[in-house]
């Protein structure tokens, strides 16, 4: 996939913003880090340093920094990109992690799908350690001992969420834990534990390679910094680009050279559907906030046929655990498919509404929270154009024949 734009990662020295942590206390680097205002790039928006300073506070031992790298989320690619082309980065951001919070263990959950990007990683990690970058007494560091292992997941899209990935890295069916406990005080074995995405890590390193007053004076008031979008569907130029937070979607659309757009799905699967008029809309947490994924769509596209798509991939991703996820993700393909075919009347529709809205509110984990997403905001911009649709032949038959 091609990188587009000057991304800020290819001219950052691996080390050097690791370097300049590891000559900082602890405190200072968790200062310098909420300073910056970076927030969590996997989509939620967390306050990093907030995360850092509440596993380093907790009083528990074995603390344990985890490096999400279990990019699920249909359309989204720039975390892969990011291990490709700048893995170094990533593990600086974890070391320097694992430093501020006092941890000596590094895990990255690695997607099953990527399994092919394990040798080149483990190859660097061994490197980093033939280094004195990995192990004891890191860049002359006393007392500062930290290593980094790669775990492999199944495959399970909800084990992109945080607890689930933990209940999986047990060894245990990769499931939604209940909260509280979070896992900066309960995390891995009981561990406190921070988790963080694998985007987020290397900005972390930026933040010390460039300054956190270079970070914090990019995007806006309450999205600071970079990032990076993954970028497919009706475009002529796809691939991974970097906006400064607070980017107009129009102007995302332009760079990447959009064809006739209809809509552009924002956050993948999980994600919303932003029709054209709404363009003027921006991408950062106050606005319209997204882990990386931009699908766009043309006007010769049929919305039906992607939500269709996207509501059969989470029943069949559903974990289950949730009665009103495993089952309403069922009926609302059942009513998508309905209305493909022009059978579902207003009440039915209204019926299928509720129920969306119902599941965002009482699901565990952000993959029922968030599955009706795409439904509802089909329905919400494109009402008339989907249930417009004229009736089978067979069906119109059989009601002139009751006649």
């Amino acid at each position: 996939m091609t990188i587009r734009n000057n991304i800020t990662f290819a001219t950052i020295r691996p080390q050097a913003g690791m370097t300049v942590a590891l000559g900082k206390g602890r405190a200072n680097v968790i200062e310098e880090i909420t300073r910056s205002g970076l927030k969590g790039r996997g989509g939620a928006g967390f306050l990093t340093g907030l995360k850092w300073k509440l596993a380093a506070e907790d009083p528990g031992k074995n603390k344990v920094v985890i490096c999400n790298a279990d990019e699920g989320e249909p359309g989204t690619f720039k975390d892969r990109v990011i291990l490709s082309e700048w893995a170094d980065l990533v593990f600086d951001g974890m070391t320097i992690a694992g430093y501020a919070i006092g941890a000596s263990l590094g895990v990255i959950y690695l997607r099953g799908e990527y399994a092919y990007l394990r040798q080149p990683l483990e190859e660097k990690l061994a490197a980093r350690r033939a280094a004195s970058l990995l192990g004891a007494d890191i860049q002359g560091k006393a007392g500062f001992t930290f290593d980094i292992h790669i775990h492999m997941g199944c495959g399970a899209y909800v084990c992109g969420e945080e607890s689930a990935l933990i209940e999986s890295l047990e060894g245990k069916r990769g499931e939604p834990r209940n909260r509280p406990p979070f896992p900066v005080s309960k995390g891995l074995f009981g561990s406190p534990t921070v988790v963080n995405n694998v985007e987020t890590l290397a900005w972390a390193t930026a933040v010390f390679a460039l300054g956190a007053d270079w970070f914090k004076h990019v995007g806006t008031e309450k999205s600071a910094g970079f990032k990076l979008l993954s970028i497919s569907g009706d475009v002529t130029r796809p691939g991974v680009y970097e906006f400064p937070m607070g980017t107009k979607i129009g102007a995302i659309m332009e760079a990447a050279g959009a064809v006739n757009p209809k809509a552009a799905v924002v956050g993948g699967a999980s994600g919303i559907l932003v029709p054209a008029k709404d363009f003027n809309r921006a991408i950062c947490f106050e606005d319209v906030s997204t882990g990386g994924s931009i699908i766009v769509f043309n006007e010769g596209r049929d919305l039906l046929d992607i939500v269709e798509n996207f509501q059969e991939f989470f029943s069949d991703e559903s974990c289950g655990q949730c009665p009103i996820c495993r089952m309403g993700n069922v009926k609302l393909l059942e009513g998508i498919r309905k209305l493909k075919e022009g059978r579902c009347t207003t009440k039915y529709l209204q019926e299928l509404c509720s129920l969306g809205a119902s599941m965002q509110a009482a699901s565990k984990c952000g993959l029922g929270q968030s599955s009706p997403n795409m439904f509802l905001s089909v329905i919400k911009h494109f009402k008339g154009e989907v249930m417009g649709r004229p009736q089978p032949e067979d069906s119109v038959a059989s009601k002139r024949k009751a006649s």
